[in-house]
């Protein structure tokens, strides 16, 4: 079951986002001794990773993948990779060893190929957080994007967003998990949610889960000023 929680702020949501985050870690380490989280991209989750950054954790039982990732040069300020590096990483002591990125500077096409290869062996994973964009995309899975579903991860071309050549964990992918977080917030957002709560089948609506789901908003993806 889906649960929706509303925030007044954005940054009440990336507060409750990171205890969610912390709990489920806490959980995780305790029952199976590691604590596999897929990360994203985007402003709202930037917020979440900034906080985390101040918490005392056993980082070193943590395992972070990515969801997705933009086709650009490895230290790319735009990367996915590049902003959860100065949002988290940087500010941690975090083992090199256990942070498991898409090298999606080797192209579209090799990059899904090789983190296909690590994901098979990361399955399924404690928690997973997913955005979303404007046009109801999660990761970069597109609306009316079509892709090969026995694959879990896709090379992406044509996005309709710069950069057009991406790489992005697939639906089968990211729907093996233990939890799922949804972060959205944002007044640009406030169309596309009223359409997925409408039953549009938007991509972010077509991720599942084994045992809990959460979407967190803040007032303005309801129109609520």
């Amino acid at each position: 079951m889906n649960h929706w929680h509303v925030k007044p702020t954005p940054e009440e949501v990336a507060l409750t986002a990171r205890d969610i985050i912390i709990d489920a870690a806490h959980h995780a380490i305790h029952t199976h001794g590691v604590f596999k989280l897929v990360l994203a991209g985007g402003t709202t989750p930037e917020r979440v990773y900034s906080l985390l950054a101040k918490e005392i954790c056993h980082w070193e039982k943590w395992q972070l993948y990515l969801g997705d990732e933009r086709c650009l040069p490895i230290h790319h300020p735009q990367r996915n990779s590049q902003i959860i590096q100065r949002t988290l990483l940087d500010k941690i002591d975090f083992p090199k060893q256990n942070i498991h990125f898409i090298p999606a500077e080797l192209g579209a096409i090799k990059a899904a190929k090789e983190y296909q290869q690590i994901i098979n062996i990361a399955l399924p994973f404690d928690l997973v957080i997913v955005g979303m964009g404007e046009d109801g995309h999660t990761a970069s899975l597109f609306p009316n994007h079509q892709h090969n579903k026995s694959e879990l991860v896709h090379a992406v071309f044509n996005a309709p967003k710069p950069p057009a050549e991406r790489v992005s964990m697939s639906i089968t992918a990211l729907s093996q998990n233990r939890t799922l977080l949804r972060l959205i917030t944002g007044a640009n957002k406030k169309d596309s949610v009223a359409q997925w709560r409408k039953g549009k089948n938007l991509p972010i609506a077509t991720i599942t889960t084994f045992t809990n789901e959460m979407t967190l908003l803040d007032q303005s993806t309801l129109g609520i000023t």
